[in-house]
């Protein structure tokens, strides 16, 4: 197997500020203005009505008036993966919490392009439903592990091969490493995962060391399948201090696509 590595560190950084909308772009939030949760025309500033608006975990959806208002009729004590997917737009994930919703949201969306390819916009747990009440983000999880990998093939046919392809991970909550450890994203003392792989054709082209947003990772042009079946496999970590038996992390993420 080839070993092109590639450690992905992207933080989230949350806009706290009660009187102020948190703006979202790519992951990263920023403050701006706003009277009502709402999601824009990341180009265009305008309203996208008819988006739809919606928590796995919580079992919630709703849709964007035609001026692109929405309202969270639900509530959100820890971190949780929101999605919003529009016809026409590229699919957008962002982790919310308390503190994000104690100001109205505002959600810049950005359209797609023929270069795009969604390869998959549901929510998936990896693991073995075996995780400590300390482990991050562990009081959100709702669904049940499909096992300790996700692979998925596809054809990428209209993407431009003279030109960077890139895998982006809409958002990943879970992780145990040592990193997230240290920068609070759990607080489990003695213990700490390797990190999830991702894998494109056999190959690992990333570890992700973080739990975040919008983590966008290069796809090694060597790597890519032109106009035939690609595949791309994440594989979630292992508890590094459990010997007497294998202990796979417990993580949640959303929306995986390709684009260039």
């Amino acid at each position: 197997m080839q070993k092109t590595f590639l450690t992905f560190l992207i933080f989230l950084i949350t806009a706290t500020q009660t009187f102020s909308a948190s703006t979202f772009e790519g992951g990263v939030s920023a403050e701006g203005s706003g009277i009502s949760n709402r999601i824009i025309d990341q180009n265009t500033g305008k309203g996208v009505g008819g988006a739809k608006i919606s928590i796995p975990k919580q079992k919630y959806s709703t849709k964007t008036n035609s001026d692109g208002y929405f309202e969270l009729d639900t509530y959100i004590d820890g971190a949780s993966i929101m999605s919003v997917q529009k016809e026409n737009y590229k699919p957008y994930s962002v982790t919310i919490t308390d503190k994000t919703m104690s100001a109205p949201i505002v959600i810049g969306i950005e359209k797609s392009n023929a270069n795009d390819l969604v390869i998959d916009s549901n929510m998936y747990h990896l693991g073995d439903n075996n995780y400590s009440d300390l482990s991050a983000n562990a009081g959100e999880f709702r669904m049940q592990a499909i096992g300790p990998f996700y692979t998925k093939r596809f054809i990428l046919k209209n993407l431009k091969f003279n030109k960077p392809i890139y895998v982006i991970i809409g958002s990943i909550i879970g992780i145990d490493t040592e990193m997230a450890r240290s920068i609070g994203q759990n607080q489990i003392a003695n213990a700490f995962s390797s990190p999830p792989e991702l894998f494109f054709n056999g190959n690992k082209i990333a570890e992700i060391q973080i739990n975040g947003d919008g983590q966008r990772i290069k796809v090694p042009p060597s790597l890519i399948k032109k106009n035939q079946v690609n595949e791309i496999t994440l594989r979630t970590g292992r508890n590094l201090m459990q010997t007497a038996y294998v202990d796979y992390d417990d993580i949640e993420f959303m929306n995986i696509f390709c684009e260039n």
